[in-house]
């Protein structure tokens, strides 16, 4: 199980540096429809991490309590957004390659299982920045022509106070 637990535990760090940059790279993105996919990603990232830390707590060990901290060069713009975008696709990519034969060559098959998941996941996500970055609006359904128009932008802090 040691072997086990320190692979999941290379896989949360990874994974959480993944979300970490995504937190940061949505402040720049501030079209809803590429904002909202962001924010969908963070979410599923966040229960990814969650099931991953059980693992390595169900089986003896100790998830890390640190978080990174990750910062993104910015702007503001359609650019930007795009820039990002790329830059998360190609970072999902290089994510799959490095985990996937690993998971695949996992004893556990449990814990093979959920990685499958969180790689199925990272493949969704990486169609989703590579639409993102081509620029199509459409990321999580179509909008409904009654919807009318597209204006503003998503402000880069939540909480204003």
């Amino acid at each position: 199980m040691t072997d086990t637990v320190a692979l999941l535990k290379e896989f949360y760090a990874d994974k959480l540096a993944a979300l970490e940059r995504h937190i940061a790279g949505a402040r720049f993105i501030g079209d809803y429809d590429a904002n909202n996919t962001y924010q969908y990603v963070i979410n599923r990232e966040e229960t990814q991490l969650s099931w991953v830390g059980q693992a390595i707590v169900g089986l003896g060990g100790e998830v890390a309590t640190a978080t990174p901290v990750a910062s993104r060069e910015g702007g503001k713009g359609a650019d930007v957004a795009r820039r990002i975008a790329d830059e998360d696709a190609r970072d999902a990519h290089a994510f799959l390659e490095r985990w996937a034969p690993r998971v695949e060559a996992m004893d556990n098959a449990r814990q093979r299982g959920m990685l499958r998941i969180i790689l199925g996941e990272t493949q969704e996500q990486k169609r989703f920045f590579e639409q993102a970055a081509a620029g199509n609006q459409n990321l999580l359904g179509i909008r409904t022509p009654a919807a009318g128009p597209r204006v503003g932008s998503v402000l880069a802090d939540r909480w204003i106070e």
